[in-house]
């Protein structure tokens, strides 16, 4: 059947083979954990050289380098707009639902030591110097994507500066680009193994019951998410010309890859072409949608407001309504550079409460449950990424419309778009 020959198909029956292996045979799916662990390592080993190489060649290839500032900066207010506006939706919710009222959780010593383990405060400065890396090509092995963003804007503007002496490199990056995307084409065939290894892993080491005592939250914030995408996301996408929906049908093999390796980045090499392709222009592209897996992170956003307050309720720490938005505040600046991968918006969580009246200890409540709603903070954040790109794209004038129109539609392209949609395939 046609309908066999999609990946996405495949990632889909997979995580629902995992999902009933995980709870039928427990102790067999928990040794599965490395099949997904090892394929989202796979993949990220990838992202660094892969944004390096995209940004300094579209960087080397602007004549006016104020370009690449003003996309910049576009970039960072659209983000710090619509991360509030994820933050403040977060909040709405959690306080009209109140998941958290009536538990009376109380903090005992193992839950304090626990608690320890996760606590790791980051202050402004420290957040700014660790952008830094000790030396250039260990931004690339780091793994810290805003690093490789600042290595790879350096290593362009220089780039670009020396004119047509550059070709010859910038010819060489794009076809390291170029090898790069088939090696990626390759890990994909393994995305469906990967999604069984991570769901069964999932299910069988937190079984039902951590899932049912906690649904009340866990639905809450699936909901939430789901509002958010609709009316937030769905309204930028109106006023730029185009559909959520059929956006989101164009990327359904990156959204399944995520639902179920949990992890935005591994579909972050298969976004860069999707959205090429779509009609962005490679330098927004390469500019934008990598540093938004650092600074728009619209799905951590609304977990990490829900959750904050939550706790609250769940340990009756009286919130007023200042101290409420004085959390917000703080989110605001610790959300930012929270990793895109299962666990961060754990870590980032635990050094916000560490400022508020809110017991760190009560993080103990979300352990069982924060795989569960890694899917959602994933899938929100790439979604919102791909929204942003296509937003700072039309307000730059980078954006081929009616381009975008026709291959959200599925409309056939002019010649020369068949080497495109073939790569974009292959990685799909």
């Amino acid at each position: 059947m046609k309908l066999f020959r999609h990946l996405y198909v495949w990632v889909l029956l997979a995580a629902v083979a995992g999902v009933f292996f995980g709870y039928f045979f427990p102790a067999q799916a928990v040794e599965l954990k490395p099949l997904g662990d090892g394929f989202v390592s796979l993949v990220k080993m990838l992202i660094g050289p892969i944004i390096f190489c995209t940004i300094v060649t579209g960087i080397g290839h602007i004549a006016d380098l104020r370009k690449v500032g003003r996309v910049g900066l576009k970039a960072l207010v659209y983000f710090e707009v619509v991360t509030t506006m994820a933050l403040v939706v977060g909040l709405i919710v959690v306080n009209w639902v109140q998941p958290g009222a009536g538990r009376h959780m109380t903090i005992s010593a193992d839950d304090i030591a626990m608690a320890a383990t996760y606590s790791k405060p980051q202050t402004t400065v420290g957040f700014l110097l660790a952008i830094i890396p000790t030396t250039l090509p260990g931004a690339l092995t780091s793994g810290d994507i805003l690093q490789v963003l600042l290595v790879a804007i350096l290593f362009g503007i220089a780039v670009a500066r020396l004119g047509h002496k550059a070709e010859p490199l910038l010819r060489l990056l794009e076809l390291l680009t170029k090898a790069q995307m088939g090696i990626v084409a390759m890990l994909m065939k393994l995305a469906p193994l990967a999604a069984f290894g991570a769901i069964a892993f999932t299910v069988g080491s937190q079984g039902g019951g951590a899932l049912l005592a906690l649904g009340k939250l866990i639905g809450c914030v699936y909901l939430t998410m789901f509002v958010f995408i609709a009316v937030v996301l769905g309204s930028i996408m109106r006023l730029n010309g185009l559909s959520l929906l059929r956006f989101l049908r164009y990327i359904r093999e990156e959204l399944f890859l995520v639902l179920g390796t949990s992890s935005s980045e591994s579909a972050l090499p298969g976004m860069m072409i999707k959205m090429q392709h779509l009609g962005c222009s490679k330098p927004v592209v390469g500019l934008v949608l990598p540093a938004g897996y650092s600074f728009n992170l619209d799905g951590t956003c609304i977990y990490l407001t829900m959750a904050a307050v939550f706790l609250a309720q769940a340990t009756d720490t009286p919130l007023t309504l200042w101290q409420q938005v004085g959390v917000l505040t703080l989110l605001l600046l610790t959300s930012k550079g929270a990793a895109a991968v299962t666990g961060g918006g754990f870590v980032t969580l635990s050094a916000t409460l560490s400022r508020t009246p809110i017991p760190v200890a009560s993080l103990s409540l979300l352990v069982g449950i924060d795989r569960f709603m890694s899917e959602a903070r994933a899938l929100t954040n790439l979604i919102g990424n791909g929204v942003a790109t296509i937003t700072v794209a039309r307000w730059e004038n980078e954006l081929d419309l009616a381009r975008a129109k026709k291959v959200l539609a599925g409309e056939p392209l002019e010649i020369g778009s068949q080497a495109v949609q073939q790569q974009e395939t292959e990685v799909g």
